[in-house]
């Protein structure tokens, strides 16, 4: 019962900390927000998809198989056997690294529009409350804008709140990849906003690939906004602890490994890690090996989980940024019996390369226009490390 307690105070004092820096609504209902069910699982169909004995063979377990079983697996297939697949387990195929990235986008169009048609029916029941209905109404608008043409959705799931993941540029033929990892209150419902677009993954990954664009329009770049994990609500115990980050680093590490089959960039994709995206990221760190070392920005971090970037491993090369007014530098970096996420990433004990964020405002300002953080992501991800800033002392 003691340490039932502890843990509370301990969940008030990292939220109380956030709150008191930051007086927005987002924040203010932070600590009321109820914790999140992880999804670890395969996604829906994956159980009929296993028992299909229809092509006299088996068909690569979505919860067993690694990525390059996969490609060669669909390798193998006619094309009449793909679209049979993507017609009948669109939301399998949607989302199992490996299979070829056309077909991904093609099978995950064909889960977002049967996800809009339902979400439709609910909210036209009128057996069903107004907010329930109210709520089918969003997720149906939500997944109809995913449909927009030339939109290349890499992966769907819309159970719980929902996952989406999209590509900008031509993956496939990609130099230089990117994938950037968000933090809280990332899911279907705000992976793409109109107003404030930067506090959406959506908003970060157009703004980092068009920047790639300007500084080398010759270089052929994709970003891949990931929201292929269950993020945090606000900032109750979830955001505090590192329970929704293992469960996502899995997913981020067959993502990579999926990329290794079906993409070949001159380097390894750089991860770019917002706020407790850097916890995930640093959970997975010490499992990315390879004769290079992967870029790992942390910016925005509450922590990495870890006390140095030596912890993370040898694949990869730390980057960290924080501009002075994001309200994240106000919370206890430390880790206490399960809470918070160690040190913090900018300092120079850490051992992370500071990259200057001049201009940057806020949380989720390091992306915005003229921005050195902006500068310096995009830099980082094309491998111009000498066009990188850095700031004069810790503060930007």
């Amino acid at each position: 019962m003691h340490r039932r307690r502890v843990k509370r105070i301990l969940i008030g004092v990292f939220a109380g900390c956030a709150a008191l820096v930051d007086a927005g609504a987002a924040v203010a209902q932070a600590t009321a927000s109820s914790e999140q069910l992880a999804i670890t699982t395969p996604p829906a169909g994956s159980a009929a998809w296993v028992a299909d004995g229809s092509f006299g063979r088996a068909l690569p377990d979505p919860a067993t198989a690694d990525p390059a079983a996969v490609a060669a697996f669909f390798a193998s297939l006619t094309n009449a056997e793909i679209d049979r697949l993507v017609l009948e387990y669109p939301l399998v195929v949607g989302n199992l690294d490996g299979a070829p990235l056309a077909v991904r986008y093609r099978a995950n169009r064909e889960a977002i529009a049967a996800e809009r048609d339902r979400a439709r029916q609910r909210a036209e029941d009128r057996t069903l409350d107004p907010t329930a209905r109210a709520l089918a109404a969003s997720r149906a608008n939500d997944s109809e804008a995913l449909l927009a043409n030339g939109r290349q959705i890499l992966a769907f799931d819309p159970r719980g709140r929902g996952l989406v993941s999209e590509v900008y540029g031509d993956l496939a033929a990609a130099q230089r990849v990117a994938v950037l990892v968000p933090g809280s209150d990332a899911d279907l419902g705000h992976f793409d906003q109109a107003v404030d677009p930067l506090r959406s993954p959506a908003g970060m990954g157009r703004a980092l690939f068009a920047e790639e664009r300007t500084q080398s329009p010759g270089t052929r770049a994709a970003v891949i906004a990931w929201t292929g994990y269950v993020t945090p609500q606000g900032l109750g115990p979830d955001a505090a602890t590192s329970r929704l980050a293992e469960a996502a680093a899995p997913r981020l590490e067959r993502l990579l490994a999926g990329l290794k089959q079906t993409s070949h960039p001159e380097a390894p994709p750089a991860l770019l890690c917002h706020s407790y995206g850097s916890v995930v990221c640093g959970t997975a760190a010490p499992t990315v090996h390879g004769t290079e070392p992967t870029d790992l920005v942390a910016f925005g971090s509450p922590g990495m989980g870890v006390e140095s970037a030596a912890e993370l491993g040898t694949g990869v090369q730390v980057w960290a940024a924080r501009n002075p007014a994001d309200w994240i530098g106000n919370v206890p970096y430390l880790e206490v019996g399960g809470l918070g996420h160690g040190a913090d990433p900018t300092t120079q004990a850490f051992g992370a390369m500071t990259v200057s964020s001049a201009g940057a405002s806020g949380h989720n300002g390091y992306l915005a226009p003229g921005t050195a953080s902006r500068h310096n992501f995009a830099a980082i991800a094309l491998g111009h490390y000498g066009d990188v800033s850095h700031p004069a002392n810790t503060g930007n």
